[in-house]
């Protein structure tokens, strides 16, 4: 394998994982909330909440520094 396989197959699967964190996570606000109409103020994340957060955060990083080492890992000719 060489390192354009592996880099694909990073980003591949950091995507997906970052999807389903993403899907994961609650809903805590509801549609009028999207208009300024909301009615909650400032909440803390706690519990499985915050850890799908941070998770989903962590693959978005993995995600983007993947994608930018594949465009610039070919201008090196390694």
């Amino acid at each position: 394998m060489n390192i354009d396989s592996i880099l694909q197959i990073i980003t591949m699967g950091s995507a997906i994982l970052m999807v389903l964190a993403i899907l994961l996570q609650q809903r805590g606000a509801s549609l009028g909330a999207g208009f300024g109409s909301s009615g909650e103020l400032y909440t803390t994340r706690r519990g499985l909440d915050k850890n799908l957060f941070e998770v989903s955060i962590v693959f978005a990083v993995i995600f983007v520094l993947s994608i930018l080492s594949g465009l610039l890992l070919p201008s090196f000719n390694l």
